[in-house]
């Protein structure tokens, strides 16, 4: 079961799409900004990245270049989520190290897809220097 870390800033949201991810089948771990999502893509060694790109503490902008810079978690495939989006930020987000942009409200049957195509192209899961 492919696990899918979501970090989201918006509890309510969070837990709704969590719950909607669990009964398709994927294993989910949450966190609610973008620091306490860094340790958990090291710690909880999920398969994809779920991130809001717009979070207090660390934003998602952020948050995903550090975890492209660390070879650790450079191999996660990481879909950018935003609920406000402006002209250009699909590409700023790619630019930042996104695989994937999705805009809210989610369209829970494309996230879907989106995930099941990025977990199909993922890269490898660990490249050597990751390994120890």
């Amino acid at each position: 079961m492919p696990r899918i870390l979501l970090i989201d800033d918006n509890e309510e949201g969070r837990e709704g799409l969590s719950e909607i991810l669990q009964s398709t089948g994927f294993d989910v771990v949450t966190a609610k900004d973008g620091e306490q999502g860094l340790l958990l893509s090291k710690t909880a060694r999920p398969d994809l990245v779920l991130m809001d790109m717009n979070m207090p503490v660390l934003d998602g902008w952020q948050a995903t270049r550090m975890m492209r810079a660390d070879p650790a978690t450079r191999h996660l495939e990481i879909i950018g989520l935003t609920g406000h989006p402006l002209p250009g930020d699909r590409e700023k987000a790619l630019e930042a190290g996104c695989t994937g942009y999705h805009v809210k409200p989610v369209n829970f049957e494309r996230l879907v897809a989106q995930i099941e195509e990025a977990l199909r192209n993922s890269r490898p899961a660990r490249d050597e220097s990751s390994v120890k």
